[in-house]
């Protein structure tokens, strides 16, 4: 009865743990050391992977030249990348946030590049029949219709990143949450690992209705609503 009460705790018992946690435990330091990890992976990642999606989706010699480094991108285990550049840097935090980069552009390059070539000839004419300048057309015609594409990749790439960088911390690290469930691991301390994992839900939840809604909301009110 006991060992099922340790494989299979309550709800109320994880709540318990993770008030413990984040009250007297590392908790709160721990989910701060994660979320900095992935904040600095991400905001790389989109930039450089906007960057050299508009170039894919721009220049047809680009797209034949490199497609194939793409698709092997995509394709990637990351596992492996995480494994080799902690063989050639060591199980530093420069290490973690690189792997995270190289997992994560691939995915932003493909979705910016697919939104490039979606974007409507007509209003290019448009701007060139009203003599816009490059800083109008940019701002007018440009970021709008790219910017859906921007906040795809960008959720999508938040849900890949929060993962990556848990198993990544798993592997090698000196702190973070996944450093703290592979100590509970060794202890099969279920409740605590629970305890983390909703913590960390509960953060990423915070997130998307509290800062990507709201900006999804702004930026793209300028498209009609669906009935």
């Amino acid at each position: 009865m006991v060992f099922a009460h340790r494989l299979f705790p309550s709800p109320i018992l994880v709540a318990r743990e993770m008030w413990m946690a984040a009250v007297a435990g590392p908790l709160l330091a721990d989910i701060a050391r994660t979320l900095v990890r992935a904040a600095i992976a991400f905001v790389c990642a989109m930039a450089l992977g906007t960057a050299i999606g508009i170039a894919f989706g721009r220049k047809d010699w680009v797209d034949r030249l490199f497609s194939g480094w793409l698709l092997t991108g995509l394709n990637l285990p990351a596992i492996v990348v995480a494994i080799v550049l902690y063989i050639w840097l060591g199980l530093s935090d420069f290490a973690l946030i690189l792997a995270v980069i190289v997992n994560k552009v691939p995915l932003v390059i493909a979705t910016i590049r697919e939104g490039v070539r979606s974007f409507s000839g007509d209003l290019d004419e448009l701007g060139t029949v009203f003599r816009m300048s490059a800083w109008r057309r940019l701002r007018l015609i440009f970021v709008p219709q790219l910017m859906p594409y921007v906040l795809a990749a960008a959720r999508t790439g938040l849900s890949l990143i929060w993962k990556i960088v848990l198993v990544f911390e798993v592997l090698g690290s000196d702190g973070g949450v996944g450093y703290r469930v592979a100590i509970m691991f060794q202890f099969f301390d279920v409740a605590g690992i629970l305890a983390y994992t909703a913590s960390f839900i509960l953060v990423v939840l915070a997130f998307e209705y509290g800062v990507l809604r709201p900006m999804e909301r702004r930026l793209l009110q300028w498209r009609p609503v669906r009935s």
